[in-house]
């Protein structure tokens, strides 16, 4: 059996913005005075953009730039984080799915996996399929319960050490590694995965806006959500806050029980 796995979180793309076509947009409706934040985060502009577009508040009311001001706009709000925190504190968040992130998990169990897919709105998930990936070495993350209790702990690793070597033995059995048929292999592989654990470890690429994000982390950092869940959405929070921090601005660590929390929930 494998060394026991750590659950590993990657931030491996996240929405681009083309500068260049935001600006030619701006003139083409006039050319209000307003330009993208200097270090401002791509995907934070393109919100501030969105909510922009929407009440056509680049620059106070000019009549001379009809198409790019708004005669009822007495008040613009400069910059992104100021203008995104007044979109949080009125609960606009539809222009948070504007942009996105995708994310690989690493060493996840199924038990956090089954869970994590339940939250479709506004997210994507591609799995690592136990149809067609052939078991050899199963890796498992211990909850910290097992650390109290050494002999559950031993036994744990008992039981996962002998499923995995059922998943080999049923390999053998049928002779897998010498059949050339992939439709065969395929179905003896569904048939070995009915013997595997809902523990093992396996890696899932997951994609969502930042609405969506946003909802994760308060259901599955919460205190009562499942540990595993808890750990790997609350790496991911910290990602997301480092990358995004004026959408995150209102998201704090509860030190007392590891929770994420915002200060607007319906956002």
């Amino acid at each position: 059996m494998r060394n026991i796995v750590q659950p590993k979180v990657y931030l491996v793309a996240k929405t681009e913005l083309l500068s260049e076509n935001l600006l030619a947009y701006i003139a083409d409706i006039g050319g209000p005075a307003w330009k993208p934040g200097e270090g401002t985060p791509g995907g934070e502009t393109l919100i501030e953009a969105a909510g922009r577009i929407c009440y056509r508040s680049w620059q106070e009311y000019d009549p001379e730039i009809p198409e790019g001001t708004n005669p009822n706009v007495v008040r613009v709000r400069g910059g992104a984080r100021e203008y995104i925190a007044n979109l949080l504190a009125h609960g606009h968040g539809s222009v948070l799915e504007h942009v996105s992130a995708t994310f690989i998990l690493k060493d996840v169990s199924r038990v956090l996996t089954h869970e994590l897919v339940r939250h479709r709105a506004g997210m994507a998930f591609s799995q690592e399929s136990l149809r067609y990936v052939r078991l050899d070495d199963l890796g498992f993350w211990f909850p910290r319960a097992l650390e109290r209790n050494p002999d559950a702990l031993k036994r744990f690793e008992e039981v996962a050490g002998f499923l995995e070597s059922v998943q080999k033995e049923l390999a053998g059995l049928f002779d897998v590694g010498h059949m050339k048929d992939f439709k065969t292999k395929k179905e003896l592989t569904s048939l070995f995965r009915r013997l595997a654990p809902q523990g093992l470890g396996t890696t899932i690429m997951v994609t969502g806006n930042l609405r969506a994000y946003r909802h994760i982390i308060a259901a599955r950092t919460n205190e009562a959500a499942e540990e595993e869940i808890r750990l790997v959405v609350g790496e991911m929070a910290a990602v997301l806050k480092s990358e995004y921090p004026a959408v995150f601005q209102d998201m704090t660590r509860d030190e007392a029980t590891g929770a994420w929390v915002f200060e607007h929930r319906k956002v």
